[in-house]
């Protein structure tokens, strides 16, 4: 039982950390009024894929995460600083 809780609780803050980081890159591509598609573009990833970012449904790779940095003219910081 102990170590379900600890996996819950572990699973709990990835979710955490995906969420924040959806809603920053959303917050972002909206200042810069750019689509979810015209940042897909940018970045030269699926369309789809962002949404599923901003919505927590991904996990994203550092790779991408670097090619959404770009696309969005911020550092790879930036995107995690709330």
């Amino acid at each position: 039982m102990f170590y379900v809780c600890i996996l819950k609780l572990a699973m709990q803050s990835k979710t955490d950390v995906l969420i924040k980081f959806g809603e920053k890159v959303r917050d972002l591509r909206k200042e810069r009024g750019l689509s979810q598609e015209q940042l897909a573009f940018k970045a030269d990833l699926h369309r789809t894929y962002i949404g599923m970012i901003e919505r927590a449904e991904k996990n994203i790779t550092l790779i991408n995460i670097e090619k959404i940095a770009i696309a969005l003219e911020v550092s790879v910081a930036e995107l995690f600083k709330p």
